[in-house]
C-alpha cells in the first residue's frame, strides 16, 4: 500500500478478488452496485458517458474491452464488460479491473468531489463509511 494512496483506491484494491475462477463475476458485483449508486445521482446517460470514457481511455491496453457505447444501458454495457472479461485470464481481469475501476472513479471524482465519491462507492459496497477514511477497509 502507498502512504499517500487515496482512500477510495484502497477501498477498490481491497474488495479485487486476485485470483479466482469467478474472476469475472466478481469483477462484476463491483461495478453493478455503484453503477446503481450513481445513476440515481447523475442517472444512466451520465453513468454511461463516465463508463465510455473509461473504456475508451484503457483499449490501447486492454484490446479486447469491448466498445462501450452512449447508446447502450448501463446493464448492457457492464454484460459485454463481463463477457469480455470471460475470455481472460484471472490475472489479466484482476488487472484490468483495478484499472478500470481507479480510472472511472478518478474522473467521477473530478466531477463531484473526492469526498462524495468516496461515500457512494462505501454505499456501494456495503462499506462502513467511518472507514471509508481511515488506513484499512472492512465489509
Amino acid at each position: 500500500m502507498e502512504p499517500n494512496e487515496l482512500p477510495r483506491h484502497r477501498l477498490i484494491k481491497s474488495l479485487l478478488v486476485e485470483s479466482d475462477e469467478q474472476i469475472a463475476d466478481a469483477a462484476i458485483s463491483l461495478w453493478e452496485p455503484m453503477a446503481s449508486e450513481i445513476i440515481s445521482i447523475v442517472g444512466e446517460e451520465g453513468f454511461n458517458s463516465l463508463y465510455a470514457r473509461t473504456i475508451f481511455l484503457h483499449r490501447a491496453v486492454f484490446p479486447w474491452l469491448s466498445v462501450a457505447s452512449d447508446q447502450l444501458q448501463a446493464n448492457q454495457g457492464l454484460a459485454e464488460l463481463k463477457m469480455s472479461f470471460k475470455k481472460q485470464t484471472p490475472t489479466q481481469v484482476s488487472e484490468a479491473n483495478n484499472l478500470l475501476l481507479i480510472t472511472f472513479t478518478d474522473i467521477l471524482a473530478s466531477l463531484i468531489g473526492e469526498q462524495l465519491t468516496t461515500r457512494i462507492l462505501c454505499l456501494a459496497w456495503s462499506t462502513d463509511i467511518s472507514n471509508c477514511t481511515g488506513k484499512e477497509f472492512q465489509k
